[in-house]
């Protein structure tokens, strides 16, 4: 009888030990669309034809995947508050990262207008992407988006630590990451 307790108990702390280190060995996080999650990769051209990838924009850098469009009136009037943050945090110093930036993500379905937007509103950064598919935008599909401004902040690794920030949110959040 005490041969199988003590069997029983091995068993129990090898499963244990086998818990603990693969806990330890700080597997990826996987990926999906809520806090915690590993973001989806997004990979799009810009309004020249460039192709930016969101994992190589997010190398280091804390970023905002932001979804809007040149026809949403919402989204036009939170442009101002992501233009004064991006100009704040741009190159500030955070505790796992340098430097903020943004990925710009249009539902425009025309290029014209997206880039008329994107001047007019001083939208400064250089990650500016769409497929110009309006609500059929694969980026839309990917992360669900059924309404816009929609945005999801990630930290250096591509880990989604907030979503939907608007106005002095954005910046609430930044200033909780800073060093």
């Amino acid at each position: 009888m005490k041969k199988i307790q003590i069997g029983i108990a091995v068993i129990a702390l090898l499963f244990i030990g086998i818990g603990i280190s693969a806990i330890g060995k700080g597997g990826s996080p996987q990926t999906g669309l809520n806090i915690g999650n590993k973001a989806p990769e997004l990979k799009f051209n810009s309004p020249d034809g460039k192709e930016f990838a969101l994992s190589k924009v997010n190398k280091g850098k804390i970023v905002l995947i932001d979804f809007w469009a040149s026809w949403c009136g919402p989204c036009r009037m939170e442009n101002p508050n992501i233009v004064k943050t991006y100009n704040t945090y741009k190159n500030s110093k955070f505790k796992n990262a340098k430097g903020f930036t943004v990925y710009s993500v249009s539902l425009d379905k025309s290029k014209e207008s997206w880039v008329a937007a994107i001047a007019k509103d001083k939208l400064s950064w250089e990650y500016h992407v769409s497929d110009l598919g309006y609500w059929q935008s694969q980026a839309a599909r990917l992360y669900n988006v059924n309404s816009i401004p929609t945005n999801f902040l990630l930290d250096a690794d591509g880990v989604i630590l907030a979503k939907g920030l608007r106005g002095a949110a954005l910046d609430d959040e930044l200033k909780k990451l800073l060093k």
